[in-house]
């Protein structure tokens, strides 16, 4: 017999992202046949000819889950992010851009005004003696030119609208999507709004495997090219940035098993609310220096700490941006 059971309406977007979680979604390989068994895309920019007004002319909560990913950088973000909350009955931030803001957050260390100057005067590459800028309208023979206002800060999904779940990572693991598709289409219990699905409960260091030895502590840190990796002792300890202390578990420490640092893309434990500070903390606690002076040498070690401690995660932070 055949399955009488309707299929999940899901829907995809993509804001001020790369693409790479799009591309997570084409990554399940051959459970690509759960998914299309058990659900239609009927909104997918980069892959389905849909329009906005179709979506608009969608019945509110016509779509059963929602991924969205990509922080919210301009009003078509957050046209579309509240359109496809009225339209969608789960919503999940999908990646760490959704989820905490992302490395296009990392715009939010400076002002609309210095992000314009750079880009449109400033580049190597740019030639504008005029200093012309993009305007949101422009009027030309043909009619009127549109752009999307382009807002002063980069935020996270959540500042924008409602929330129902996030699946963190840059992008998130396959593995962990089909298990939360899977667990929908299933109808198992969720966990209660607003939890991080699809990750684990503790920090990125329970799972690692690389031996903790070193007793003396840390004099400097290293940047990769510096200095040869052993291999086998924790990162850390050998002086390599590594955000495994200030990070939750789930992607399977792929970035350390592949003898890289972990750069927090999975976002802080439940009841952290800045990861950024989180790590501050955990270098305090390695640091072999006492005298202040001497810590402060090891610090200077620690090139574009901002960007380090805060690379997936600023707008959502305590810091949230630069001040005027």
């Amino acid at each position: 017999m055949g399955n009488d059971k309707p299929k999940l309406k899901l829907a995809v977007y993509w804001g001020a992202a790369c693409g790479g979680c799009c591309v997570s979604v084409l990554d399940v390989h051959e459970k690509l046949f759960d998914v299309v068994a058990n659900a239609d895309l009927v909104f997918w920019p980069i892959a389905l000819d849909v329009k906005y007004k179709d979506v608009e002319e969608m019945p509110d909560q016509h779509i059963d889950v929602t991924l969205f990913n990509g922080a919210v950088r301009n009003s078509e973000n957050e046209h579309i992010a509240k359109l496809l909350r009225q339209k969608t009955k789960i919503m999940i931030a999908y990646g760490s851009c959704a989820h905490m803001g992302g490395i296009p957050g990392l715009a939010n260390f400076s002002t609309k005004e210095e992000l314009y100057k750079r880009v449109y005067e400033d580049s190597e590459s740019t030639e504008n003696a005029q200093k012309v800028y993009p305007q949101t309208e422009t009027t030309i023979a043909e009619g009127k030119l549109t752009l999307p206002n382009f807002y002063k800060d980069v935020c996270t999904l959540d500042q924008i609208v409602d929330v129902d779940y996030y699946l963190p990572g840059c992008p998130p693991q396959t593995e962990r999507l089909v298990e939360v598709f899977m667990a929908v289409v299933t109808g198992a219990e969720l966990p209660p709004k607003g939890s991080v699905i699809g990750a684990g409960s503790k920090v990125q260091c329970d799972e690692c495997k690389r031996e903790k030895v070193n007793k003396s502590g840390i004099t400097r840190f290293y940047r990769t090219w510096e200095k040869e990796d052993d291999g086998k002792t924790c990162l850390n300890e050998q002086g390599f940035l590594c955000m495994g202390p200030a990070t939750r578990n789930g992607c399977g420490v792929r970035c350390v098993e592949g003898n890289a640092p972990c750069r927090g893309c999975y976002g802080p434990l439940d009841g952290i609310p800045d990861p950024g500070a989180k790590m501050m903390s955990a270098i305090a606690s390695m640091l072999n220096e006492k005298e202040e002076g001497d810590i402060q040498k090891a610090l200077d070690t620690v090139v574009d700490p901002a960007g380090t401690f805060y690379r997936f995660s600023l707008p959502g932070s305590i810091l949230r941006r630069k001040q005027s």
